[in-house]
């Protein structure tokens, strides 16, 4: 099965098998948000448990 290209350039595996992922709601109409805000949405996040088994799926990783 091949990867999906689309997952493959927004989320990356991590060595302990999480899945990082960026926020959304940071590329445009940044005038009215808090530089703390922005500041905590330019950082990663990890993927939901519930959302893991499709992504590793999309990825080719897993079953």
């Amino acid at each position: 099965m091949k990867t999906n290209r689309g997952a493959a350039k927004r989320f990356k595996l991590t060595g302990t098998g999480k899945i990082k992922r960026k926020h959304a709601f940071v590329n445009h109409i940044l005038t009215k948000k808090s530089n703390k805000r922005k500041l905590r949405l330019g950082h990663f996040g990890t993927v939901d448990k519930a959302d893991e088994g499709n992504i590793k799926l999309l990825l080719t990783i897993g079953k």
